[in-house]
């Protein structure tokens, strides 16, 4: 006996499990299945999609577009503290996820839903960064996870059942692997990537060109910060998302961004991943560059001390977490004097940091020029460092004896 469920919203993403879950959840509870469909730039038809979902089970589709709030909100948060995963992955879907399940949410009180439901699998993050996220939203509502309590042991098992039913499934043997795209990144995972050893194939990559491919000659662009959040691209004013836009493009034409590393997912299991992240990888660098002048020493080692715990919990799918608000708040005071342009030259997969300034700079040449100043006494540090020596000397003492 399943639990009595009177409306469910389904996060429809339009690939193979959520093509499948509408007629699974309306057989299984017996109830209307309102899909949502969240516009995080990943390029599809929203209109195919929409009447996808209803040729496949769904009652109602709720389509939002969100490209703008995903980078104001989610992007640029995590790009002020340099959020990256394991040194490489800049957590693209990780926060993705309890942006759609925040929407999701608000979808089920506006529609009188008493249930939510993903299409995320029993042995990866995203189960847990969709159900955590509902959990702190709103602990009331029923959470159906599908791949934990069907029968369905596997993909093939799915295209079985669609087959069965005719319901219209997007997969080919062409693209033997599962993706996920939005304006932070393209994720590729699963089926022939699975080996470890097994090297991607050129032409499974989407935002960009391999380095043989890039142009072979150098690209400039300049970036401006306000408050540790990119606002220009060459002197432009740009929205979020139009920003973020444009650095792809243009990473991707200089082969920035791919990353192929084995991760390791919150469950316990090891996972190789491979990612194209071409404009947050140019963001990232140039933030790193523009702190470089403008945050103070201690700030900027304590902060950069957090940046695995922080990157952690987004990973991890503690986004709306207490401890990372707490976190976020004590980031984003960091940031407050992070303004300036920072120049960058991009060549060939590479993207090198080729000139920073600031109106805010703490860095000062009177200070620390190697020609002759009038405001630092050389002498003064002979007793700085005979001061910071002073354990040293006292431990060699008493290993000596004396």
């Amino acid at each position: 006996m399943t639990e009595a469920v009177k409306k469910i919203v389904l996060a429809y993403s339009g690939g193979l499990d959520t093509s499948v879950i509408p007629s699974w959840l309306k057989e299984t509870y017996g109830c209307p299945v309102i899909a949502y469909l969240a516009d995080l730039g990943q390029e599809d038809h929203i209109d195919q999609l929409k009447q996808r979902a209803l040729e496949t089970g769904a009652d109602e589709v709720v389509a939002q577009d969100l490209r703008e709030e995903f980078v104001r909100e989610f992007v640029w948060p995590a790009l002020r503290a340099n959020a990256i995963y394991e040194h490489s992955y800049l957590l693209g879907t990780s926060l993705a996820r309890p942006l759609i399940a925040k929407h999701q949410v608000t979808i089920a009180h506006e529609k009188g839903a008493d249930a939510v439901s993903h299409g995320a699998t029993g042995k990866g993050n995203d189960q847990v960064r969709f159900e955590l996220a509902y959990m702190a939203l709103d602990p009331s509502l029923k959470v159906i996870a599908p791949w934990k309590i069907w029968d369905f042991k596997g993909r093939e098992d799915l295209v079985r059942y669609a087959k069965k039913r005719g319901l219209s499934i997007p997969i080919t043997k062409e693209r033997p692997y599962s993706s996920d795209r939005n304006l932070l990144h393209v994720s590729f995972e699963g089926g022939i990537l699975e080996d470890p050893w097994r090297e991607p194939s050129e032409d499974m990559f989407i935002l960009s060109l391999s380095p043989q491919n890039a142009p072979d000659k150098v690209s400039y662009v300049e970036l401006d910060f306000e408050a540790g959040n990119p606002v220009a691209i060459d002197g432009e004013r740009l929205s979020p998302a139009t920003l973020l836009t444009r650095l792809n493009e243009l990473g991707g034409n200089n082969a920035i961004g791919r990353v192929d590393m084995v991760e390791n997912r919150y469950v316990g299991m090891k996972s190789r991943g491979i990612y194209e992240t071409p404009g947050g990888t140019i963001l990232r660098i140039a933030h790193i560059a523009i702190e470089s002048i403008t945050m103070d020493r201690e700030v900027m080692h304590m902060r950069d001390g957090l940046i695995p715990r922080y990157s952690e919990m987004i990973y991890y799918g503690y986004w709306f977490a207490p401890e990372r608000h707490a976190l976020q708040c004590l980031i984003d005071e960091t940031q407050r004097n992070v303004s300036g342009t920072v120049r960058l030259k991009l060549y060939k997969g590479n993207c090198s940091v080729a000139g920073r300034k600031s109106d805010v700079s703490l860095y000062n040449e009177e200070f620390v020029t190697f020609e002759e100043d009038k405001v630092y006494n050389q002498k003064d540090a002979e007793g700085f460092i005979r001061l910071n020596g002073l354990r040293l000397r006292i431990a060699n003492l008493m290993r000596r004896g004396r």
